[in-house]
């Protein structure tokens, strides 16, 4: 297992926990979101999911990876 930890602009409430931690488990990564540190980390095989994928699955649920 892999953990990285990423930089998240536009999160700002509980609903927003719940929408990045729930696409995350949907493709199998577990994620941890930090409102105030404005950040997810986020735990995955890497055998099976690339930092990109994981990424992409943040960005697509409206938030901005920096």
């Amino acid at each position: 297992m892999k953990t990285i930890t990423l930089n998240v602009n536009g999160m700002s409430c509980q609903h927003c926990v719940n929408s990045i931690e729930g696409a995350l488990k949907q493709i199998g990564a577990g994620g941890k979101v930090n409102l105030s540190n404005a950040s997810v980390e986020v735990q995955f095989d890497e055998t099976k999911l690339t930092e990109s994928k994981i990424k992409e699955t943040i960005e697509d649920q409206g938030y901005d990876v920096v």
